[in-house]
């Protein structure tokens, strides 16, 4: 495909003058529409080295608000971005609904330049592939627009813009033998970038093919596709609606005696018991801390479970025998303002573990399915889409290396009652009690019901739900912390047998 495209075009001056002008003022514009309607827009600048890139991105900000943009550079990755999943910097760089984020190069860059470079294996591209269409898919599905700019030149035309750069001391760091590798095998670099077009080409993040050879032509294609995009991005919305509308939760009758009707609540545990195996086990765990920080594993450890049932204390009990420097908690919380007006998983992705660090999360991205849900917070439609989005997130995460386990704290209504009342009635812990509490005890019926569906839907080889039999918290404690440890012995002999 890309041999084929006529890299001669060209515009006369006059022409291009007047398209920018013209351009220009729509774009300023639709900046501002986009602005008032909360809409996220990405722009994406891939191609072949010396075609442009930074150039273009120049011209095109131009006629934008500075304040209302980012760009990002993305060379190589640092050590601390190599240490986390190849997605998470750009999880992180998300623009807020109505800013727009440009990228000189971008997350493409793994299955062009490092495939290239023989850094990826074959047999890892289908799962960075998939990685990245499901990365798109769950922005583009959130209401981001995604423009995707591939720009191309002619290998001859490459070979004279490096020796031009190189000619000049201000710019002759810009041209590296990397480049030059690249120019010589040109036309296997241009067949990776053909393959990476056509399995990336997605119905709702599409690639356009800038002929980037007259760089004025180059300039006033994006302008006018970019002011296209953003047009019929404002069009759709208009169509759908500003205001999405509120479903009333619908119970699962499908899920309805699932998971949570097969726990066996009576399992307990002496306290003579607990005291002994505790504490074996959080030597066991100090110890595996140490190992996995040496090997460099991440771990991704998610609490959940019904109001009252031991979460903190489980975590406690987990954390403390660790080296504070290796870990941290995350309490999880109604989103803030910054944090609405971003894709739900951003404020996830923001705190994922670096490679020998653990990340434990009190509550976690499942509140999309259960309280968003069962409030009213989103739509149906975006509820039921967050299964795949959430089982997708953790295999990136387990791809990457990491231990990925959830806990679900079961506990019994008449238990939390007792739980709730208990609290009540201690100064010292009545602090944990809300009328939030009990509201939410009202509506057990439909929590359990989606409980169950969560269970079913999320439940993964490479993330696993463990249900907590929770109504004796010694019990519950011990189990956490065995499945714990367990799970990372068995990665630490997994990484050992492979290394």
């Amino acid at each position: 495909m890309l041999e084929k495209i006529d890299l001669s075009k060209r515009i006369d001056k006059e022409t291009y003058k007047k398209t920018r002008k013209e351009q220009s003022e729509k774009l300023g514009f639709l900046q501002r529409e986009c602005k008032d309607a909360g809409i996220p827009v990405m722009i994406v600048f891939e191609g072949m080295g010396a075609s442009g890139k930074g150039t273009q991105i120049n011209r095109l900000i131009q006629a934008l608000d500075p304040r209302g943009f980012d760009v990002y550079a993305n060379d190589k990755s640092t050590e601390e971005e190599q240490m986390r999943p190849f997605l998470w910097r750009f999880w992180t760089k998300l623009p807020a609904h109505g800013r727009i984020a440009l990228f000189d190069r971008s997350w493409y860059r793994q299955v062009t330049m490092e495939r290239f470079d023989g850094r990826i294996p074959d047999i890892a591209l289908p799962g960075a592939f998939h990685d990245i269409e499901s990365f798109e898919r769950q922005l583009t599905d959130d209401g981001m627009v995604i423009i995707k700019l591939f720009l191309c030149i002619s290998r001859e035309e490459q070979k004279k813009r490096f020796k031009t750069l190189q000619s000049s001391k201000e710019t002759s760091w810009r041209v590296t033998k990397d480049d030059w590798r690249r120019n010589g095998e040109y036309d296997r670099f241009l067949g990776i970038c053909e393959e990476m077009l056509e399995k990336t080409d997605i119905d709702c993040a599409p690639w356009t093919i800038i002929e980037a050879t007259d760089k004025d032509f180059a300039s006033a294609k994006i302008m006018t596709h970019v002011a296209d995009c953003l047009e019929d991005a404002l069009r759709q919305r208009q169509l759908r609606g500003e205001r999405k509308e509120k479903e009333v939760p619908v119970r699962s009758e499908k899920f309805k005696s699932g998971v949570l009707s097969g726990v066996d609540l009576t399992r307990t545990m002496t306290k003579e018991a607990y005291k002994k195996e505790i504490d074996r086990l959080q030597e066991e765990l100090k110890f595996l801390h140490s190992r996995i920080y040496r090997l460099r594993i991440p771990v991704v450890l998610g609490f959940e479970g019904w109001d009252a049932a031991g979460k903190g204390g489980a975590i406690r009990r987990l954390t403390s025998h660790l080296d504070p420097r290796g870990y941290k908690v995350y309490p999880t919380a109604a989103p803030n303002d910054m944090e609405r007006v971003h894709h739900y998983l951003w404020r996830f992705w923001n705190h994922v573990p670096k490679a020998g660090h653990i990340a434990i999360f009190d509550r976690t991205w499942y509140g999309r399915v259960l309280v968003e849900r069962i409030e009213g917070f989103c739509s149906e439609n975006e509820w039921k889409q967050a299964y795949q989005e959430i089982n997708e997130m953790e295999a990136h995460m387990a791809n990457a290396g990491a231990v990925v386990l959830k806990f679900w704290l079961h506990i019994d209504k008449d238990e939390q009652e007792r739980r709730f009342k208990e609290r009540q009635e201690n100064p010292a812990k009545r602090w944990k009690i809300t009328e939030e509490d009990w509201r939410n005890r009202e509506k057990w019926d439909q929590y359990e019901s989606a409980v169950n569906e969560m269970l079913v839907r999320t439940s993964t080889t490479y993330a696993p739900w463990v249900v907590v039999e929770g109504n004796c918290k010694y019990y519950a404690r011990v189990r956490v912390l065995k499945t714990v440890v367990e799970a990372l012995e068995a990665k630490v002999k997994e990484r050992k047998k492979n290394s």
